[in-house]
């Protein structure tokens, strides 16, 4: 038991302050899930077993990834001192997470190397991975979970919050780039472009139409899925745009958010509705007389969920997963958006004159209509490739050339995605039309992807 407070508030502040770096240590993060299917028969692998998920993690030690171990089970993969990561989500989705490299044509490298060798090794084991938005086939209940503490903890509360909690826990897919910022101001600025655009994001990103094969009638039914997951964490967040956003609102917010849990000795103990107000002031019911660590600290951060996440850096979190030239596309928009000062300073001279009502308003529709969706009663698709412009041409100015190609190159997808409006989601649902069952239509996107 620790008898004098080990945390003040200021020092939460201080732990994100400390992530303002100078341009020239900016860095680009990429991280994304996929599933992981038996080929035979399409059904989710599970974790256990020698044709189990640990089986691919044991394979991957090979190749120079440590192993991360709960309760003796090997529930995540490190490479020292390359700054990256494998893990799974509840429902055993394999996720990378990428190293922070300098330009888009390393993550390109990155990308390129473990998909050639995570794809044999998914398919020594009889697997295939599936890059879409959502698990098309399978319902809730017969969902694998991975042997984690915290998901445990996770998947007893979220039923009481929303009604598809658990969905999005098993059966979504997602892919993300992580930012960096100069400055404070930096900071909000580059957030409030992330959250205003977060949207345009998930519209382009579309990859996912089906549930438990059939049609939902949504572009993206993850985000929508998210939108009924937990409204303490989840979201679009007003306050970003209130002229009192800083690094200590941001503070405030989290300190509001329920807790999950306390990581103590290997075990997670149940905090679940708990405040870390309390917690700061040794008052945690959970643990009392106990005051918390900023390892304490930092897990908290990572269990709140809105559409832009601050961390030491900004997580843009609003696409669905596709196949690997979208993997691409989605660290490339946000990267010229906002790591080239001319491209960050015309998107929030585009974003200034949309209320905050019209923001939220767009992010509810978006979701279900996805290009279609209304920004004051205009269609985002009339507008969305000036966004993109402003992206290519923030990428061209970074001038990070690779046999003779910019960064640029990597945005190639969505640019055609917004000059015909035919996302992911609208070729996912011809094909369905044409070959008439969703498992044809899995097992042919995933050996033709289609753009």
């Amino acid at each position: 038991m620790t008898s004098t407070p080990v945390l003040r508030k200021s020092d939460l502040i201080d732990h994100l302050v400390a992530g303002c770096k100078p341009p020239h240590n900016w860095r680009i993060g990429t991280e994304h899930e996929k599933f992981l299917l038996n080929a035979k028969t399409l059904e989710r692998l599970p974790y256990e077993g020698k044709n189990g998920i640990g089986t691919l993690l044991e394979d991957l030690k090979n190749y120079g990834w440590n192993s991360v171990l709960e309760q003796r089970k090997i529930i995540a993969l490190k490479i020292p001192h390359h700054q990256k990561s494998i893990t799974l989500e509840p429902g055993g989705q394999f996720e990378l997470s990428g190293a922070p490299l300098t330009t888009l044509h390393e993550t390109k490298e990155e990308l390129d190397e473990h998909l050639e060798l995570t794809e044999k090794l998914v398919k020594n084991i009889g697997g295939m991975s599936v890059f879409m938005g959502t698990d098309s086939l399978w319902p809730q209940e017969v969902m694998p979970w991975v042997p984690k503490g915290r998901y445990q903890v996770m998947r007893t509360y979220m039923p009481k919050k929303g009604k598809l909690g658990l969905d999005m826990m098993t059966r979504t897919c997602t892919v993300q780039v992580n930012l960096d910022f100069a400055s404070e101001k930096d900071m909000i600025e580059k957030m409030r472009i992330g959250m205003a655009l977060q949207p345009i994001a998930t519209a382009l990103f579309a990859c996912s139409p089906f549930l438990e094969g059939k049609l939902t009638g949504y572009q993206s039914y993850r985000a929508h899925i998210w939108k009924d997951t937990d409204p303490d964490r989840c979201g679009f967040l007003p306050f970003v745009f209130d002229e009192e956003m800083g690094f200590e609102r941001y503070v405030d917010y989290l300190l509001d958010v329920p807790m999950y849990f306390v990581h103590r000795h290997g075990s997670y103990i149940n905090a679940t509705g708990q405040s870390f107000h309390h917690f700061l002031k040794g008052q945690l019911p959970a643990l009392p007389g106990e005051y918390p660590t900023l390892t304490d600290w930092v897990d908290h951060t990572t269990i709140v969920f809105p559409e832009v996440r601050l961390k030491r850096f900004l997580e843009m979190r609003g696409a669905d997963c596709g196949p690997p030239k979208m993997l691409m596309a989605l660290p490339a928009f946000w990267t010229g958006l906002i790591y080239d000062a001319t491209a960050q300073d015309e998107a929030l001279q585009f974003i200034r004159t949309w209320s905050v009502e019209s923001m939220q308003k767009l992010h509810l529709q978006v979701p279900q209509k996805g290009l279609l969706s209304l920004m004051d009663k205009h269609p985002i698709q009339s507008f969305v490739m000036e966004i993109l412009e402003i992206s290519r041409r923030g990428l061209q100015r970074r001038g990070k050339i690779l046999q003779k190609n910019d960064e640029s190159i990597y945005l190639d997808p969505v640019l055609e995605i917004a000059q015909t409006g035919r996302t992911l989601s609208t070729r996912l649902i011809e094909l369905y039309e044409q070959l008439g069952s969703l498992e044809a239509v899995v097992r042919h996107y995933t050996r033709h992807p289609i753009i």
